[in-house]
């Protein structure tokens, strides 16, 4: 009889482990032997065709154990080798196609140019300057989609939502429809929910948020109200420009202040 239950229990067991799993259940695999790995770099991986999860019909992410495995291998060469993902991919789909081919030798580490480096948790382009105001990672910033498509791309339910409109964290615009920062916004606050933030917790950010806007109105205002069109319309690069340097500041305070705390 003990042998029969332990036997149920390895297959239950099993069976869990086959079962499609969602983000959040594969991060938290992931970081037993990768602590640095976000939900953010998953995304980013996926978005680099690394790995194919599966959607349900309501757009939700579900991974299997093998997504897992190479999800795993993709860090891990990352890791270990210093290979970049374009590089990673090529092998793997080698691989897939049933071709013997060996692992590439490991680059030079200044050669390679991390998209999720120490200077945030975002995608950066090795074609850009890192002062460069990055395009949208969730499309052209003029997209708008509709409730059920906000609520899929950041896996969040009808009450998340609810509750982040409440705190003013998110809110559509007047044609019900959401843009892309909405979008990006909704993905953060989810993903910081995961880690026990609540919207309530975020109502300092987003002050802060709005007094860093003040201040780069202040300077782009008198650019906005000139008679010349070129120099209004250099108000509006002049704003996403300042924009960006207030993020990074902020970013750059904030991994300040954590270093000087008491450890």
């Amino acid at each position: 009889m003990l042998q029969s239950r332990s036997g149920g229990a390895r297959r239950g067991t099993a069976a869990a482990k086959s079962a499609p799993m969602s983000i959040g259940a594969v991060l938290n695999l992931l970081r037993d032997e990768f602590p640095e790995v976000t939900i953010s770099k998953i995304r980013f991986l996926e978005s680099e065709g690394l790995v194919e999860p599966q959607r349900t019909p309501s757009g939700y992410r579900k991974f299997t154990a093998a997504d897992v495995e190479r999800l795993s291998r993709v860090l891990r060469m990352q890791r270990d080798h210093y290979l970049p993902l374009r590089v990673i991919k090529e092998y793997l789909d080698a691989l897939d196609r049933g071709e013997e081919v060996a692992l590439p030798g490991p680059a030079r580490p200044s050669d390679v140019i991390d998209p999720f480096d120490s200077r945030g948790d975002g995608p950066a382009s090795a074609a850009a300057p890192r002062d460069r105001a990055p395009e949208g990672p969730d499309g052209p910033r003029t997209a708008r989609v509709g409730r059920a498509e906000l609520l899929a791309a950041a896996e969040a339910e009808e009450e998340q939502l609810a509750e982040w409109e409440s705190y003013g964290l998110i809110g559509p615009g007047g044609d019900g429809g959401y843009d892309a920062e909405a979008v990006a916004i909704a993905r953060i606050v989810a993903d910081l929910g995961r880690y026990g933030l609540e919207p309530r917790h975020l109502r300092v950010v987003k002050a802060s948020a709005e007094r860093e806007a003040g201040l780069v109105e202040q300077v782009v205002a008198p650019l906005r109200r000139h008679r010349n069109p070129q120099t209004r319309a250099h108000a509006e690069t002049t704003a996403r420009e300042l924009a960006t340097l207030a993020v990074r500041l902020h970013a750059a305070l904030v991994q300040s202040a954590l270093k000087a705390r008491p450890r």
